[in-house]
């Protein structure tokens, strides 16, 4: 694959599918843990794919190895020498990789199957969406560990669930399971975990139909927006509305509609 040839990918598997990536932590050994490896390759990932127009996918699966879990957490092996300037480096660089996700032009669905604590229950919230297998479980146990949140956790999740119940899991460490996790709106769909990849890659399929112009434009309008009041969030909608009709796939997509031509074609111009 171009954009990532010249990558050296030890803890990463990549699979392309016409215009969607699969991306897999490949450590089940180690629970799928992110390690500055991991991490490292990751924001290499993601920055090299947006960065080619010619192999960025119009969506990305993100999922783990192995039966167990989708990431168990940060590396406790590593984090357990770590001085307070690397331990401030290692939080920037998750920081990054997550940060990189949310801003990045396609859409990634995070395909959650086992564990997703700590780390990965920051790395499925910077996701756009979490599907969840049946027997997922999130938590942000830092506090167990004397430490607290360090990927962006008492932001995405309070964001994501709301102050009061983001405070009483960050607290108390205490773990979720899929169906309460769906109902916190932590996760957006639970299935069976023998159909968790086949629905994420299908989801990941239907919105790669779609115009990849307009996706990437809807993805800055909500992720701008969420911060700003009502007047201010519907005038940034307003203007990337207004900007799409000076696309070619705008034109295209209105055209066969109007002519009952069946589903658009859409090119990303």
């Amino acid at each position: 694959m171009k954009a990532l040839d010249g990558l050296a990918l030890e803890t990463l598997l990549v699979e392309r599918a016409e215009s969607t990536l699969t991306l897999t932590l490949n450590r089940p050994d180690k629970l799928n843990s992110l390690s500055t490896q991991v991490l490292r390759e990751l924001y290499e990932v993601f920055q090299s794919l947006d960065r080619d127009p010619e192999v960025r996918p119009r969506a990305l699966v993100l999922t783990g190895a192995g039966e167990k879990a989708f990431a168990a957490g940060a590396d406790i092996e590593e984090m357990v020498t770590m001085t307070v300037p690397q331990a401030y480096a290692f939080s920037a660089l998750g920081m990054a990789v997550m940060d990189c996700m949310e801003h990045c032009s396609f859409p990634i669905v995070a395909a959650v199957r086992g564990f997703a604590l700590g780390g990965g229950t920051e790395l499925a919230l910077a996701a756009d969406f979490v599907i969840a297998a049946d027997n997922a479980v999130f938590g942000q146990p830092e506090v167990k560990l004397g430490l607290l949140p360090g990927f962006g956790g008492t932001q995405r999740l309070a964001r994501r669930v709301g102050v009061a119940k983001a405070r009483q899991l960050i607290y108390s460490g205490e773990m979720v399971k899929a169906a309460e996790a769906k109902a916190l709106g932590l996760v957006a769909e639970v299935v069976p975990k023998a159909e968790l990849l086949a629905r994420a890659q299908a989801l990941a399929n239907k919105i790669a139909q779609n115009a990849p112009l307009a996706i990437a434009a809807a993805k800055r309008a909500i992720n701008e927006g969420i911060d700003l009041n009502l007047r201010a969030g519907s005038e940034l909608e307003s203007r990337a509305f207004a900007a799409m009709f000076a696309s070619e796939d705008a034109k295209h997509g209105l055209e066969q509609f109007l002519a009952k031509r069946g589903a658009a074609s859409f090119q990303g111009r």
